[in-house]
């Protein structure tokens, strides 16, 4: 344990930022990037979604929950548009505006305070605490990762090799 005086808050935001924006988004476009864009619109059966439809779900949900709650914004989401799109933009433009509004994502966790995360947000119908929507964002962002993960390998047959260093001994 070192003697650096870190609070709650910087952790908490810290963290939050390296589990979804420096963690999952990188594998998650290592995924999207390893397909077709034919790929990235199939889906197993109509009650499933397909990749595309989960990239424009994260980038209107990250976008609603940090983005636009944080920055004071009307939110002009449409979220059952996010989920009937059958096709229409490539895996790259998804890409690219999934990572542009995980950038402006990061700067807003990087200026949050104590007082944020304790402040009141109606997000979706809903009234939530700073710290809930910003925890709700890391948990929604990780187990749709999940689902990029297991339908990419899935349709290539492929370990991407994110824990490869565990392989031997367990440990990194």
């Amino acid at each position: 344990m070192t003697n650096i005086d870190v609070n709650t808050t910087t952790l908490f935001l810290a963290c939050s930022r390296q589990q979804f924006i420096e963690q999952s988004w990188p594998r998650l476009r290592v995924c999207v990037e390893s397909l077709t864009d034919e790929q990235v619109w199939w889906r197993p059966n109509e009650a499933s979604n397909s990749i595309g439809n989960l990239l424009l779900h994260l980038n209107g949900n990250v976008r609603q929950w940090l983005v636009t709650s944080f920055d004071h914004l009307q939110s002009d989401r449409n979220r059952p548009a996010e989920f009937v799109a059958k096709d229409g933009s490539s895996a790259s433009e998804l890409l690219e505006k999934l990572g542009a509004t995980l950038a402006e994502a990061a700067q807003v966790l990087g200026r949050l305070t104590e007082a944020d995360l304790l402040a009141r947000y109606e997000i979706q119908g809903y009234s939530v605490t700073g710290l809930e929507a910003v925890y709700h964002v890391v948990d929604h962002f990780g187990m749709h990762y999940g689902q990029i993960l297991y339908i990419a390998k899935s349709l290539t047959g492929k370990d991407l090799g994110f824990y490869s260093e565990l392989n031997k001994t367990g440990r990194a």
